[in-house]
């Protein structure tokens, strides 16, 4: 008799998929492997991962470089538990003939509502104010009114879409930017799409929400962050590696931007010395703008159904 089909989640922590009924359905296709803590080394993910036909890579802090994928010889196809696919070695994949797959759309409310209230708590200075209080201060803040305010949205994917309706929904005069405009994409959102610098000089707030490729890591450097607003806010629930986050912290200890609301860092979790972690008119969630009941219901059984696809020999959310 054939040994099962090897199905791996190698890296489960934070818990995503580990509880979940969800993966009942697999036991039908295959043996399922999980790991409840991240794999330390590359050697490691190797190890965990050897035999497998599917591995699930349910957190986006697990990489898979080139060299470990070419050490996997049964792996077919890897499908991520959200929409970005960054910490997938894609050209080597797409060479070794590894489809991956993601979870593309499925939950832009959830996301952008993630985003908005970060924009919320970043203009009315809750953190600062709830820390300054809880210290035994009491003093009048000066907080930013949104009705009217124009809000930038770099991105026009399904989050970005999502949080343009939101943005109208508070009184906000909405714009964005995308890779790929047309009139009637404009049409369809009921904005304008205008140059990246442009909507920079221009915003009140900036929301960020493109994936992380070679054309946006640090799309949204010194130079364009010098470009903002003064007093302006900065919201990023993308991928930390779009901003560089040294010359945001710069830009905020120098008070030339009114705050940030960070869901994604450049490395996660942030180290100790962090630049962000030293600015007080911050807002910092640890990348769980999708986290949630609703949402991580969603993104389990998204990942369960594209590991299903895959092997039933269906086209299901692939990315190579």
């Amino acid at each position: 008799m054939a040994a099962p089909t090897r199905i791996v989640i190698p890296g489960d922590d934070p818990p995503q998929l580990q509880d979940t009924p969800q993966l009942e359905r697999l036991a039908a296709y295959g043996a399922v492997a999980l790991w409840r803590d991240r794999p330390p080394s590359d050697e490691d993910k190797i190890r965990r991962a050897q035999g497998a036909v599917c591995l699930i890579n349910s957190r986006s802090a697990v990489k898979w470089p080139g060299a470990v994928l070419r050490q996997l010889p049964d792996l077919k196809m890897i499908t991520v538990c959200g929409i970005g696919t960054d910490a997938v070695d894609l050209a080597v994949a797409k060479e070794l003939g590894i489809v991956v797959c993601n979870i593309p759309g499925q939950t832009a409310p959830i996301v952008a509502e993630h985003a908005l209230a970060l924009v919320f708590a970043v203009a009315r200075q809750a953190w600062y104010q709830t820390d300054l209080v809880k210290r035994g201060g009491w003093k009048t803040g000066f907080n930013l009114y949104l009705r009217g305010k124009t809000l930038g949205v770099v991105g026009a994917g399904p989050i970005g879409a999502e949080m343009m309706r939101l943005g109208r929904a508070v009184g906000m005069q909405v714009q964005a930017w995308t890779f790929h405009p047309t009139l009637e994409r404009a049409r369809e959102f009921g904005i304008d799409f205008m140059p990246l610098d442009d909507l920079l000089r221009t915003s009140d707030v900036v929301s960020v929400h493109v994936k992380l490729t070679d054309e946006t890591r640090g799309l949204i450097g010194r130079s364009r962050l010098a470009l903002m607003k003064p007093g302006a806010i900065l919201v990023n629930t993308a991928r930390g590696a779009i901003v560089d986050n040294t010359a945001l912290a710069e830009a905020l200890q120098a008070g030339r931007l009114a705050g940030a609301g960070i869901d994604v860092f450049d490395v996660e979790p942030p180290p100790a010395d962090h630049p962000l972690l030293r600015c007080e008119q911050v807002v910092l969630t640890p990348h769980v703008a999708d986290q949630n009941v609703e949402g991580m219901e969603i993104l389990n059984r998204g990942a369960v159904e594209n590991v299903i696809a895959f092997l039933e020999g269906r086209t299901q959310n692939r990315v190579v």
